[in-house]
Order: structure tokens, then C-alpha cells, then sequence
């Protein structure tokens, strides 16, 4: 799929955290420019921004996933006021995702050890608490920076659900898997094989979840055949924690680059309903942006379009269109 240049130049003139997985991704660049590029992260726009908001002893916010000065009982808890994107855990899953070398962060994962601890119970930051996508974050994060995560991916085939995937409702009860939960899970899982390697065990859990989306074409019930809500091609960057089809489709070109494998055809439909909202100048548009308190804007407003959207789609049809 050629690119015009007027794109490939919007696309280039843009933080370094989108500009070397451009660079990576759609231009083919030799590693020694886009690995150049990742580079300065570390030192320039919202990698540089974010890294110097870490508090002294290695959270942000003084929170492990919400911040320190969280009131869960005023304005910003109420229905609709968004969860807070300030804290350590969404921290760390912003410069993982940006492509920051964890080598940066030094003893992060150490000082986290010390002083972080989930507000469930209290518990200890990388042993993992009871949520499944907070379980799926701190296994990435935890491979990432060099932390002993290995708990929580037993936790992981501990909680499959009978379906093959994951509902971070489980503790109330649910036995049916959620698109949002069982993606994040995935994602986690993804992030810590290739980091990792992780066992046969679970390997097998995350093919068999990934079985669980591919059976439903990434959107749909497989009781009814209906797609399962508006949210599925709602694209949104940052997306945090919500599911789309856009979010799915670049997690499965992910796992079939680690795996060795050719694209799923049952990501057919998915993949096309990607392409239809491309915009007539060759870019995809934000949808929204989830409520709740930032450090700072990572990405456009709605209705403007939007790099990290276009970076995604574009190089999740250009992984399809090439099988």
C-alpha cells in the first residue's frame, strides 16, 4: 500500500513516540534510524514530559492506580467524572507504549517494590491485585522493567474463564469473558512472551483466548451474531482500556509477527470496517476521548485527525492487505 507523501510528511512531523513506529512500521526504515529515533523518547515531547513527573520514590501521582490525593467519594468518582490517568500503573503503560527504554527508569522496579501498593487490600505492586486488566498492565510492566511477575501469570491461567477469556467482573460473579477485559489480557500476555518467553501453559491460555475474539470476528455475539455495541469501531487514542477493533486487530498483527503466523481470516470483517473509516485525505479521525484527569494531551481533540489512530490502521491494512 503506497502512501502519499503529504501523508507520509504528516505522519513524520510528529512526537518521536509516533515518529519511530512510523519510521519502524510503515517506511521500512533501517533499524538504525527508527532505533535512533525511539532514542529520543527519553528526552524530547511527552516521553520527556511524563519521566519528569515521576515522583522521587518511583511512583507518579504517590498512587499505584489512582492518585495519592484520589477522593473515591467526591466529584471526581462520580458516574461519568472518568477514572484518573495520572497514577504509576497508567504511567508506566504511556511509556512502554511510547517505546521508552526501560533501562531509562534505572531502579524504578525496585523503589516500586518499596513503596508501591495497590489500594485493594494493600497489596504489593508487583504481586498483582484481582483485576484482570490491572493484572494484565503490571505483567507487562513488571517484564518490561525486570520485576519478578511470574505470580501473575499463573494468575492468569488460574482465572481463564470456561469461554477462554477474561472478565475483570469475575469477582462478582461473572463467568462470561468481556471484548475489553480478555483483550487487555492478552495484551499483557503478549507483552510478557516476548519479553519473557513465558511457558507452554501459558501460550496455550492466550491462543485460546485469542480463539474466544476470533470466533466472535472481533465483534460480534456468537449466541446472536449482533454486533456487541457502538464501542467496537469507536476509535479513541489513548484508548487506556477500551476495546475496539482497531485495538484488536493491531494486538493480533502483534502476535502473529512474535508467533510466525499468516493473518486469521475470521479478522476479515474487523480489518474492513478499519478501512471504511479511513477519511478521504487518508487519515482516521478521534472519536472522543475518555474523561478523567491527565497530566497532559497525548493526542488530538475529537473530530481532528489523529496520528496514533492513522499509525495503527494503517500499519494493521497494510499487514492484511499483504497476506
Amino acid at each position: 500500500m503506497a502512501l502519499p507523501p503529504t501523508l507520509i510528511a504528516w505522519l513524520l512531523d510528529a512526537d518521536p513516540a509516533v515518529r519511530w513506529q512510523v519510521e519502524r512500521d510503515l517506511l521500512d526504515a533501517p533499524p538504525e534510524v527508527w532505533q535512533a529515533t525511539r532514542a529520543r523518547v527519553a528526552t524530547e515531547g511527552i516521553g520527556a514530559r511524563l519521566l519528569a513527573l515521576q515522583d522521587a520514590d518511583g511512583q507518579w501521582a504517590g498512587g499505584a492506580f489512582f492518585p495519592k490525593d484520589f477522593d473515591h467519594h467526591g466529584p471526581e468518582a462520580a458516574d461519568g467524572a472518568g477514572q484518573p490517568w495520572v497514577a504509576t500503573t497508567w504511567s508506566l503503560n504511556s511509556l512502554r507504549a511510547w517505546g521508552l527504554d526501560a533501562a531509562v527508569l534505572g531502579d524504578t522496579a525496585a523503589r516500586l517494590e518499596v513503596h508501591c501498593r495497590w489500594e485493594y487490600d494493600n497489596l504489593p505492586y508487583w504481586g498483582g491485585e484481582v483485576d484482570c486488566c490491572i493484572n494484565a498492565w503490571t505483567l507487562a510492566n513488571g517484564a518490561w522493567l525486570g520485576a519478578d511477575v511470574a505470580g501473575i501469570g499463573q494468575w492468569f491461567l488460574d482465572h481463564q474463564l470456561d469461554d477462554g477469556g477474561w472478565n475483570c467482573e469475575w469477582v462478582n460473579g461473572s463467568t462470561r469473558s468481556s471484548f475489553h477485559s480478555t483483550l487487555n489480557a492478552l495484551t499483557g500476555l503478549l507483552a510478557y512472551h516476548s519479553t519473557i518467553g513465558g511457558s507452554d501453559a501459558l501460550q496455550a491460555a492466550r491462543h485460546r483466548a485469542e480463539a474466544y475474539l476470533l470466533e466472535r470476528r472481533l465483534m460480534r455475539r456468537l449466541s446472536t451474531g449482533d454486533i456487541v455495541g457502538p464501542w467496537v469501531t469507536t476509535f479513541t487514542s489513548p484508548h487506556r482500556w477500551k476495546y475496539s477493533v482497531l485495538t484488536a486487530a493491531d494486538y493480533f498483527r502483534a502476535a502473529a509477527r512474535v508467533d510466525g503466523r499468516a493473518p486469521d481470516p475470521r479478522l476479515g470483517e474487523a480489518v474492513e470496517a478499519i478501512r471504511a473509516a479511513r477519511q478521504p485525505d487518508g487519515t482516521w479521525l478521534q472519536a472522543h476521548r475518555l474523561p478523567g484527569r491527565t497530566w497532559f494531551e497525548e493526542d488530538v481533540p475529537p473530530g481532528q485527525s489523529s496520528k496514533w489512530l492513522t499509525l495503527a490502521a494503517l500499519r494493521v491494512l497494510r499487514w492484511w492487505d499483504a497476506r
